[in-house]
């Protein structure tokens, strides 16, 4: 019986293989939809009056976990880029990197290898305001940014160094096996200007007044700031989980099609045979 086609090792490899892929993205694409659902459970609000008087009339003047959009705007000097003229921002990360090749003597390849990272890391207060306020007293101060989870910088400048041998390197390369291939320079900035969402407790500082403060949430959820709107920020998500679902159909009708062919190719020869 192992002659055929259904008890080929290759076509139940397939098979399984097939439905093992479409299963896994199954349970990635129902992750993906139950963050989703709990995503869009989560209000959302803008730094406004609304917000304001939202937060006076809660407990404590404060919202547990919210998302709050808005606009950067440094509370006071901002930082300027080191390598982009007119270009600002509020935490800027400046990394310096070199790029090695070994030699490995067991495969006899050069294999790659960064070393010597230095990293420069600049951070001035800074708050979200309304998106088309030009003058406005209502601000969300960001607290502790750093510590939020999510990547918000936007690398504005890179520069490759690559390394040019002598005579001298040429001779402690063959002694020492390795060789220097590049030094590279990146500038990641937050800029002034940029569209935030920041998900977090937002409290109302003093009690009164128009400043608001996004903190890390004091119940165990993320702290999370991204660099996009609160609408772009769940289209991400649909379109990941979209990916998975596409995923999980193309790998489930190949199985299906692969186990269909393998059992329509067994009956013909058993047919033949009676």
């Amino acid at each position: 019986m192992s002659d055929l086609p259904i008890y080929n090792p290759l076509v139940l490899i397939g098979v399984g293989s097939s439905f093992a892929f479409s299963g896994l993205f199954y349970h990635l694409y129902k992750e993906k939809k139950d963050e989703m659902v709990k995503l869009k459970e989560i209000p959302k609000f803008v730094p406004d009056q609304h917000l304001v008087r939202i937060l006076k009339a809660s407990p404590h003047r404060k919202l547990q976990y919210v998302a709050v959009e808005g606009l950067v705007q440094a509370d006071g000097d901002t930082l300027t880029s080191q390598f982009v003229p007119r270009c600002f921002g509020v935490i800027q990360k400046i990394a310096v990197e070199e790029h090695w090749k070994v030699w490995n003597n067991i495969t006899r390849t050069w294999n790659s290898r960064t070393t010597n990272r230095k990293e420069t890391n600049n951070a001035v207060p800074f708050s979200l305001v309304e998106p088309g306020a030009y003058i406005t007293d209502i601000t969300v101060k960001v607290h502790s940014p750093l510590e939020a989870s999510g990547w918000f910088l936007e690398r504005v400048h890179c520069s490759v160094k690559h390394a040019q041998e002598g005579l001298v390197d040429v001779l402690l390369e063959g002694l020492s096996g390795e060789r220097p291939m590049a030094q590279m320079e990146t500038e990641e900035l937050l800029r002034v200007g940029t569209t935030m969402t920041g998900f977090g407790e937002v409290v109302l500082e003093g009690g009164t007044g128009t400043t608001m403060r996004l903190q890390a949430p004091q119940d165990g959820r993320r702290y999370i700031l991204v660099p996009t709107d609160y609408k772009g920020f769940i289209e991400r998500h649909e379109g990941t989980a979209n990916l998975w679902m596409r995923l999980t159909a193309l790998f489930g009708i190949t199985g299906a099609s692969l186990l269909a062919g393998a059992v329509y190719s067994t009956m013909g020869k058993k047919d033949r045979k009676d």
